[in-house]
């Protein structure tokens, strides 16, 4: 099972960085047809949302184009929403890894959905977290 960090949906999104912007599509289209492999973890969408209202606050996209945008990502994969229980495997991760409080609880939430491999560039590229693989889409 796959996932994919806040950092590559906007790239996907930013024309300012033509490169990796066509590096993050490529991706969701090979993640897209595999069908049903790719999860959207809950962090991650909420992050996608926040930085889409940055985006509208400084006047580069209206509210219906926030909107649109999401809805589309959202569309791309089952949303994970995690239970309680991922804050026991936050803790540990933590203190195991010395990671930071938001890279801790999107790799607890992903390990608790079952997820295998997360696309971040934000985090050390082929580092396996008890199973956990991170791939940098952009090396």
């Amino acid at each position: 099972m796959n996932a994919v960090d806040t950092n590559v949906f906007v790239y996907a999104l930013d024309a300012d960085e033509p490169v990796k912007q066509a590096k993050a599509q490529e991706l969701f289209q090979r993640l897209t047809l595999a069908g049903g492999s790719t999860l959207l973890p809950w962090q991650v969408a909420g992050e996608l949302l926040a930085n889409l209202r940055k985006r509208e606050t400084a006047g580069r996209i209206s509210s219906s184009e926030v909107e649109s945008r999401f809805r589309k990502y959202l569309a791309m994969f089952p949303l994970a929403i995690p239970s309680a229980q991922v804050f026991s495997t936050y803790f540990e991760l933590r203190s195991r890894f010395s990671l930071s409080h938001w890279d801790s609880m999107l790799l607890a939430a992903c390990k608790e959905a079952g997820v295998t491999t997360l696309f971040s560039e934000d985090m050390d590229a082929g580092t396996d977290y008890d199973g956990l693989r991170i791939v940098n889409p952009f090396a």
